[in-house]
C-alpha cells in the first residue's frame, strides 16, 4: 500500500454523527488528524494563541538520504527522518521505526503525539520521532547495522542526538540490537567526552545499561490503564460495565510486542481473550483463548491456520471478521487507522482501548462518541514504554541499577521488623529488585494518569481523548509561559534557523543570545 493510500485516502460516504448529517467526509492524513484533535481541545483552553501555535508545530524536522552499500555491492539510497516536536522540556524523546511507509508527515504526527503522551503522564521530556523508509525483513543483519550506524552519525553531525538533546528508543522494525549499535557508534564519536553516553538511547540490552521490565512495559501499561478504569465505579456506572476486569471479553488486533504483553497480563487477570487478529489470519473462541499457546503456535507456524484452541479460524481474506464480533473491549495494538469511517458502524465492542498509535480516525472517533462508546486514547494508554524509558534514562545518568544502594538496607529492615512481629517470611524479607521498582512505579503513574484524564472528561463532559489533550496542552503551555520568553521572537528565530536544520538547543550560547536578540530586534522594527 502506498503512502498516499495509507494516510491520505479519500473516503466518501454519508455519515450521521451530530453536526455532519448528510455531508461527504474526507478522512484527514495522520498529521492533520492529530492537529484536528489539538484544535478541538483548544476550545476548552485559556492560553494565548501564539503559545498554542508554538505547541502545535514541530520545532525541528530533518530529512536526509543514506547511501547504503548492500551485501551485493550495490548502493541503495535510503530516506531517513527525525522530528523534534517540542523543547519545553529536554531532552527530546521518541522511537525510531524502520518501515516501508515511513514519511516526514508520519514522524511529525508521532512526535506531536509523543509530546502530549509525555506531558499527560508528567514525564519531563519533549516529544520526538524518527524513521528510516525500509522493510527491515528484506535486509541482512550487516546491512541493518551499517544503516543504523550511518543514521546515528548523520544525527550526530547535525547535533540532533545526545543524552541531553534527544534520546531515541526502539519502535516498529527496531529492537534492543538497533539501540546497541547506536550507543556504540556514539561512543566511537564522543565516548571520551560524554560520561553519560549510556543514557543516549533507551530500550538497550540489559548488559549495556538497559532496564529490567522495558520489553513488556508498553503492554503492561495498557493493562494497568484498563484495569484502573474498570476499578472506577463512576466509569463502570456511566458505561454500564460490571466492576473489575475479570471475565471481560477482549479482542486484540496484533500479537507483536505490545499486543502480546497486554494480552498476557490481561489473561493473567482472568479476563477472556476471545479474539486475536494478525496480518494473515485470526482466531476466535467465545469462552477465551490461551494467549501463550496462541503466540507459540503463531511463531512456529507463521499463521493461526489449524490452531486447535480456537472455535473459529479465518484466513487473510476474512481475518477482520473477528474485529467486528461482540466484546467488551476492542484493543487495536498494531497499525494506524484500522477503525475508520468505512468500518466504524461494524464495531460491536462496548469500548475501544488504543494500544497502537493512531488506530482510530478523526471521523470514526466522532461516530463512537455519538454512540457513547468510550475510547481510551493512544497517547494516554500506551505511554508505559516511554515511562519505563524515563526510568532507564535516569539509570544511565546515575550509573547504577535501580534499588542497588538500598536493597540490602530494605531487606535488613524488613527482617528485623518481621522478627519483632514473630512473622519472619523469606519472601517478604528480601529487598526490591529492579523489576519490582519498575512495575510499582509504572502502575502508579499509569493509574494516576488515567484517573486524571477520566475525572476531567467527566467534569468537562468531553471524550477521554479531548480531556487528555486539554491536560497535556495546559502543562506544555505552562512551561512556556513560565519561562518568560517572547513567543513570537522564538517562532521567528525557529523559522530563520529551520533551513539550517538547527534549533535553539543546537547552537552555542553566544550564538543563541545573539540570535534571540536579533529576532526580538526584527519584531520591534516590524511592530514598534
Amino acid at each position: 500500500m502506498c503512502i498516499r493510500d495509507r494516510y491520505q485516502r479519500r473516503v466518501h460516504g454519508i455519515q450521521s454523527y451530530p453536526g455532519m448529517e448528510g455531508k461527504v467526509l474526507v478522512e484527514p492524513d495522520f498529521l492533520e488528524q492529530v492537529q484536528l484533535y489539538f484544535d478541538e481541545a483548544c476550545k476548552y483552553i485559556k492560553v494565548r494563541s501564539d503559545i498554542l501555535e508554538l505547541i502545535k508545530r514541530c520545532q525541528t524536522v530533518v530529512s536526509f538520504t543514506i547511501p547504503l552499500k548492500r551485501d551485493n555491492g550495490r548502493i541503495e539510497l535510503v530516506s531517513a527522518y527525525r522530528a523534534h516536536h517540542s523543547y519545553h522540556k529536554l531532552p527530546c524523546k521518541g522511537g525510531i521505526r524502520y518501515a516501508p511507509d515511513v514519511d516526514i508527515q508520519e514522524v511529525q504526527a508521532l512526535a506531536s503525539l509523543m509530546t502530549f503522551k509525555l506531558a499527560v503522564a508528567d514525564i519531563p521530556f519533549g516529544g520526538a520521532k524518527g524513521g528510516i523508509r525500509i522493510n527491515p525483513r528484506l535486509y541482512s543483519q550487516p546491512e541493518l547495522e551499517r544503516l543504523t550506524r550511518r543514521y546515528t552519525i548523520e544525527l550526530a553531525k547535525k547535533d540532533l542526538i545526545g543524552p541531553a538533546i534527544d534520546v531515541p528508543a526502539p519502535d516498529m522494525g527496531t529492537n534492543s540490537q538497533t539501540m546497541a549499535w547506536m550507543v556504540d557508534t556514539y561512543n566511537t564519536l564522543y565516548g571520551n567526552k560524554e560520561i553519560n553516553s549510556s543514557a543516549l538511547v533507551t530500550g538497550k540490552p540489559l548488559t549495556l545499561g538497559g532496564i529490567d521490565g522495558r520489553t513488556e512495559a508498553t503492554g503492561l501499561g495498557v493493562y494497568y490503564g484498563i484495569n484502573e478504569l474498570f476499578n472506577n465505579e463512576k466509569f463502570c456506572a456511566k458505561y454500564k460495565f460490571s466492576s473489575g476486569i475479570k471475565g471481560k471479553q477482549i479482542i486484540i488486533q496484533g500479537l507483536g510486542n505490545v499486543g502480546y504483553w497486554a494480552a498476557k497480563f490481561i489473561f493473567e487477570a482472568h479476563a477472556l481473550i476471545t479474539g486475536i487478529i494478525e496480518y494473515n489470519s485470526s482466531i476466535y473462541h467465545p469462552e477465551g483463548l490461551n494467549v501463550e499457546e496462541a503466540s507459540k503456535y503463531f511463531k512456529e507456524k507463521g499463521s493461526f491456520k489449524g490452531f486447535p484452541g480456537a472455535k473459529e479460524v479465518y484466513d487473510a481474506d476474512k481475518k477482520m471478521e473477528v474485529f467486528y464480533k461482540d466484546c467488551d473491549i476492542l484493543l487495536p495494538a498494531a497499525l494506524e487507522k484500522v477503525i475508520t469511517i468505512d468500518n466504524v458502524d461494524k464495531i460491536k465492542a462496548k469500548m475501544v482501548a488504543e494500544a497502537a498509535n493512531g488506530p482510530t480516525t478523526y471521523h470514526a472517533q466522532k461516530v463512537l462518541d455519538a454512540k457513547n462508546i468510550p475510547v481510551i486514547p493512544d497517547f494516554v494508554l500506551n505511554s508505559g514504554g516511554v515511562t519505563v524509558s524515563y526510568f532507564e534514562w535516569l539509570k544511565g545518568l546515575q550509573h547504577s541499577k535501580l534499588g542497588r544502594l538500598t536493597k540490602g538496607w530494605e531487606a535488613k529492615s524488613r527482617k528485623e521488623l518481621l522478627l519483632l512481629l514473630g512473622k519472619a517470611t523469606p519472601a517478604i524479607e528480601k529487598g526490591a529488585e529492579e523489576k519490582d521498582i519498575v512495575y510499582t512505579a509504572l502502575e502508579e503513574i499509569m493509574s494516576q494518569t488515567v484517573r486524571e484524564v477520566f475525572d476531567l472528561s467527566e467534569k468537562m463532559n468531553v471524550s477521554l481523548r479531548v480531556a487528555g489533550f486539554v491536560i497535556a496542552i495546559n502543562k506544555v503551555a505552562k512551561c512556556y509561559e513560565e519561562t518568560g520568553f517572547d513567543v513570537q521572537a522564538i517562532m521567528l528565530l525557529s523559522k530563520t534557523l529551520s533551513f539550517l536544520h538547527l534549533s535553539l538547543i543546537h547552537i552555542s550560547e553566544p550564538t543563541r543570545r545573539y540570535a534571540i536578540s536579533y529576532a526580538v530586534f526584527c519584531l520591534k522594527k516590524k511592530n514598534p
